[in-house]
């Protein structure tokens, strides 16, 4: 037996799409508030509660869930986590890739780490420098690349390590060069 908002009792394993929508109608306004608080933006917050209406939605029509409200709201606050969490490693990274690329001093270093990362890429086989340039030129997703070269995603996934690996030790063995000289 499930009690819903407004007091009606339903056998839980007859609830239907409409029961949870009843579940959900006087405290989707509470669910939405939270998740604007959470994230700061009605729209993304808008978004994020349907996201997790529509997560909570195959396991309310499984018997699965008890209490949508606290249900919704729960997949709200782990999806808004998610989203933080998201955030920070993309900041993390923004900001070792200004500091690995803080423009020169000098013009000319900047021409010269130019040549050696082209000189770089360059001495790739074919298809790493394509994915490496589809990557992070074209910024395509690893699917989308898998589609563009008709190859599988695990393919792209493991030429893209093992391309990057060859990278950074052609650009080592580059910077070593020059510092013998």
């Amino acid at each position: 037996m499930l009690r819903r908002d407004d007091g009606a009792v339903t056998n839980r394993a007859t609830a239907s799409d409409a029961d949870l929508v009843a579940a959900l109608e006087s405290a989707l306004g509470r669910i939405r508030r939270t998740a604007r608080l959470l994230v700061g933006d009605p729209e993304l917050a808008d978004d994020l509660v349907g996201e997790a209406i529509a997560r909570t939605l195959p396991r309310w029509r499984a018997g699965l869930v008890e209490d949508a409200p606290a249900y919704v709201r729960r997949v709200v606050v782990n999806l808004a986590s998610r989203r933080w969490r998201r955030l920070a490693l993309g900041r993390r990274r923004d900001r070792a890739a200004l500091e690995w690329t803080a423009d020169p001093a000098d013009p000319t270093e900047l021409l010269a780490e130019r040549d050696r990362t082209v000189r770089a890429v360059m001495a790739l086989p074919a298809r790493r420098r394509a994915v490496v340039v589809l990557r992070f030129y074209e910024d395509l997703t690893l699917a989308d690349i898998a589609d563009v070269l008709g190859i599988a995603q695990g393919t792209v996934k493991s030429q893209l390590s093992r391309a990057l690996e060859q990278l950074r030790a052609g650009l080592e063995t580059q910077e070593n060069a020059v510092e013998e000289t």
